[in-house]
């Protein structure tokens, strides 16, 4: 069936809008590219757009050099790494049973899930558990403050419940517990979800930033979200770095070193979506749609 004049018309409007739009989110990515691999002259005339100009990686060599990079990296690695696990090991933890017919009491634990979506305790009473808890200055604030995502958790138990329940019946039938039927049967088939869900953990314990901040008070277990901030907003990073490089290299510019910063930040992200993204939107509509 050919399409009409109207549905033509509104395909166009639409693919016009999603092009202006990821437009918007490509050209200013592509442009830090381009200024971190651009010659310094060529950084602090202007004349760097969506190409570098006069390729150099000498901003580059005086981030890691200069600053602790290298340090915040393996911190990143460390938060992000077990945040992940952490978080997908209690969100399929609280999803399974509420998931479950025959959970007594799963709709009031929902509820009261939910309930927390919408209102919270507030920054100062949760600093003060953190406290009470001795976990100032560790990871573990981070992970104990956002260990799971109500979200998430909804849409891991709305995949659950899709899993057809001849499966359960058939399992139970055969012997099968409940710890062996998760494992075994439950989570082979929730790959897509678990890929998804792994992805949004990730991409936010790596750009954790406020958590960090607030919990951690020494700075060599400073993430790369927190020390690249700190890089934007130093208004002495320019000088500390070219002090810090040989008396023959080129001066920097404070746009180069801050787009390098931005860079090495955002790259390890783009690098792993990728290998998830052929799960991504299969996990998400099969487990925010019923039926």
């Amino acid at each position: 069936m050919r399409d009409t004049w109207g549905e033509k018309l509104f395909y166009g409007f639409n693919y016009a809008i999603l092009t202006v739009a990821g437009l918007s989110c490509l050209l200013p990515l592509v442009h830090l590219i381009s200024l971190s691999l651009s010659d310094s002259h060529a950084v602090a005339s202007g004349i760097v757009s969506l190409w570098p100009v006069g390729w150099s990686i000498d901003s580059f060599k005086a981030l890691f050099a200069g600053t602790n990079m290298k340090g915040a990296f393996q911190n990143s690695v460390i938060l992000t790494l077990t945040g992940v696990v952490l978080s997908m090991v209690f969100t399929i933890a609280a999803a399974y049973p509420l998931s479950r017919h025959y959970f007594i009491g799963a709709r009031f634990f929902t509820l009261m899930i939910v309930f927390t979506m919408m209102f919270g305790g507030g920054l100062i009473p949760t600093y003060l558990v953190v406290k009470a808890l001795g976990l100032i200055n560790t990871y573990g604030a981070v992970w104990f403050t956002g260990l799971v995502s109500v979200y998430n958790m909804l849409v891991m138990m709305s995949f659950f419940k899709n899993i057809p329940a001849e499966l359960d019946e058939a399992a139970q039938m055969d012997g099968c517990g409940e710890w062996r039927y998760l494992v075994q049967i439950v989570l082979p088939l929730s790959v897509p979800v678990i890929a998804a869900l792994s992805l949004f953990y990730g991409v936010g314990y790596w750009n954790a930033f406020f958590n960090v901040l607030i919990y951690i008070n020494d700075t060599s277990k400073y993430n790369m979200a927190v020390l690249v901030q700190q890089m934007v907003q130093s208004q002495s990073l320019l000088a500390e770095l070219n002090q810090s490089s040989s008396s023959d290299q080129i001066m920097l510019t404070p746009e180069a070193i801050k787009a390098s910063g931005i860079i090495t930040m955002v790259l390890p992200m783009l690098a792993v979506y990728p290998f998830v993204q052929k799960h991504f939107v299969k996990g998400i509509m099969l487990g925010a749609i019923k039926g």
